[in-house]
């Protein structure tokens, strides 16, 4: 089956950032798959974003379970044929504690949600992805896995950074993955950047945050609509790139 109608996944989409970029799109007139591994809170995501207006559909999607991750997939396949947005947002954040006493372990879970499981999904849908006319995959990364913030003691995000050991290098390691997917997808006009909202109220920081996260979510909207013309291998924020 395959539609005219641009279908997007957003991963970790029943709240925050993830259901805004997935408003976002929606709005645009794109059909957006909510993917959540909570059933219902992520049915319940996508019945709001129906009650907008928007053709949203809940698909369960657990990104740290590779049998979960292969059936969001094959449900995709046999639903529409094929995949035009991958928006990987799904993240946590854990173990705010100083380096050096963090525990490999936790750095593990993080890593196991921000950096493996986008590995995990970007491969499972990428065949999908090679079926679109105008592939796009945005990863949600954030300034805070900038190596040149991480490495300024005295900069305005040293307080953020001094605590996020796994938090910061599952960021940093994300914008190496989104560099060497859009290395080698470049030839194929699949166009592949990271993102960061900026700080956002979300439950990832308690709402602690000064943007709103609709605010956060334009930037991933903006970077999964973009024409061919657009960048790719970049960390972007709505202003413009961010160094590494």
């Amino acid at each position: 089956m395959t539609t005219p109608q641009k279908i997007a996944l957003v991963t970790g989409a029943n709240k925050g950032i993830g259901k805004e970029t997935a408003r976002g799109l929606a709005a645009l007139g794109t059909t957006v798959l909510i993917g959540a591994r909570d059933a219902e809170r992520g049915e319940a995501a996508a019945e709001e974003l129906r009650a907008d207006g928007a053709d949203a559909r809940f698909l369960p999607l657990d990104v740290t379970d590779e049998s979960s991750v292969r059936a969001a997939a094959e449900r995709i396949d046999a639903a529409f044929g094929r995949l035009d947005v991958l928006v990987n947002n799904a993240g946590i954040a854990v173990g705010h504690r100083r380096p050096s006493e963090t525990s490999a372990a936790t750095v593990r879970e993080v890593y196991e949600t921000n950096v493996f499981g986008v590995i995990a999904v970007t491969n499972a849908v990428l065949p999908l992805l090679r079926r679109s006319a105008a592939g796009r995959i945005v990863n949600m990364s954030s300034e805070l896995g900038s190596l040149s913030h991480l490495s300024d003691p005295d900069g305005p995000w040293a307080p953020y950074t001094a605590v996020l050991l796994p938090y910061c290098t599952s960021k940093s390691a994300l914008n190496a993955v989104t560099v060497l997917y859009a290395n080698e997808l470049r030839a194929e006009g699949i166009l592949v950047n990271a993102v960061s909202p900026g700080y956002c109220a979300t439950d990832l920081n308690r709402h602690s945050g000064v943007r709103t996260a609709g605010e956060g979510a334009a930037v991933a909207v903006a970077l999964a609509t973009v024409g061919e013309d657009g960048p790719t291998g970049a960390l972007l924020t709505e202003d413009g790139p961010i160094p590494w």
